[in-house]
């Protein structure tokens, strides 16, 4: 059986907030992260989100590996650029500065891009996609990560899953938001089916050797990820290539560590994480209407096409996340039996108890 606890958005949202603090960030800088990290339990995308907070952020200000003063330099700038330092801060403060300056410079110059420069983890990229959406704009976002994945014909990661996010604004339609990895799975899916006994789907990974193996102790030990597609069978070097484009846009462009250079939550040493952002105003290019009006209906042509027989709904990205943030915030934040767990373990550990009470829990049984 595992355990759903549901907890009030503003008691989770204030506990991040005091967390942070306590280890010495600003009140202000601790908001913005408090609101990337609990935007990405409200989506449903709870490995990004407070299952991190000691584990990951905790761990690293706790041995002085994250500045937690978070301090952010321009190191060039011009009307449609910016590249900046993060000062090995947390990763969700600069990101949320740097992604507002790009939007107020697209809104000036019809575009704008920056890059991020020793940084760390920050959260999930579409949050920052998104953040173009109010402002009628397009919203992209990349970032680079510890290396977990292969290239194709390759047998040591050297890439990390470096998502891709875009957000898109519509009409009366949901606004596409496409926030992916460009590994074919996450690591965390691995750890999954190793705890569980399982073996993995093949195409998932590869043995120390380059060999594909359904053996999720392998990828662990000495193998990697895949990228999107898998093998080269099946198209894998697409999905090595859109990981490559990342590592160069976050990475080489921005001047941060990019490939097998940056640094995991493991090692005893700064990660210098890089980030790219980039805004788009649409009304530099069309009428903003007419583009809602296309947008919306070429959102249809994907959900009213034929579906695949059993299948009740084509969904189109973002749509299920939108879905989860609106339960959320009328039903409460759920968390994992297991982030609660965490939380609870990490906050007795660095001393800020997470003693809040779940306005209810759900039990459900679990497939063996």
């Amino acid at each position: 059986m595992s355990k759903t606890y549901y907890f009030p958005l503003a008691k989770l949202h204030q506990y991040i907030i005091d967390y942070f603090v306590h280890w010495g960030v600003s009140a202000s800088d601790a908001k913005l992260a408090a609101d990337v990290l609990l935007a990405a339990d409200q989506r449903g995308v709870d490995s990004h989100g407070m299952i991190r907070l000691s584990s990951y952020y905790g761990s690293r200000l706790r041995k002085g590996l994250i500045d937690p003063a978070c301090p952010m330099t321009i190191l060039r700038e011009s009307p449609t650029t910016l590249s900046v330092d993060a000062g090995n801060g947390l990763g969700h403060p600069v990101s949320v500065k740097t992604m507002q300056q790009v939007i107020t410079k697209a809104e000036l110059s019809g575009l704008a891009m920056a890059t991020v420069r020793n940084s760390n983890h920050f959260g999930i990229a579409g949050y920052y996609a998104m953040m173009a959406l109010p402002a009628d704009m397009i919203g992209i976002c990349f970032t680079n990560s510890a290396p977990l994945v292969a290239p194709t014909h390759g047998r040591q990661a050297v890439l990390g899953t470096n998502p891709i996010a875009v957000a898109v604004p519509a009409g009366s339609s949901r606004p596409f938001v496409l926030d992916m990895a460009t590994s074919i799975v996450p690591i965390g899916r691995i750890n999954v089916y190793q705890k569980e006994g399982k073996s993995i789907p093949s195409g998932w990974g590869v043995d120390s050797n380059g060999q594909i193996t359904q053996d999720p102790a392998a990828v662990r030990d000495g193998g990697a990820l895949l990228p999107l597609g898998g093998s080269e069978l099946m198209r894998g070097y697409k999905g090595y290539g859109l990981s490559l484009m990342v590592d160069i846009f976050s990475g080489v462009l921005a001047g941060a560590a990019f490939s097998s250079h940056v640094g995991n939550a493991t090692q005893d040493r700064v990660c210098d994480v890089g980030h790219f952002f980039a805004a788009v105003k649409i009304e530099a290019f069309r009428e903003l209407t007419e583009f809602k009006k296309d947008m919306d209906e070429l959102l249809d042509l994907m959900r009213h096409s034929p579906k695949a027989s059993g299948e009740e709904r084509i969904y189109i990205h973002g749509e299920k996340e939108f879905e989860n943030a609106e339960r959320a915030f009328a039903e409460g934040v759920p968390l994992s039996e297991a982030t609660v767990k965490t939380l609870i373990a990490g906050g007795q550990t660095d001393g800020v108890p997470f003693d809040l009470k779940p306005t209810r829990v759900i039990e459900e049984r679990t497939e063996n």
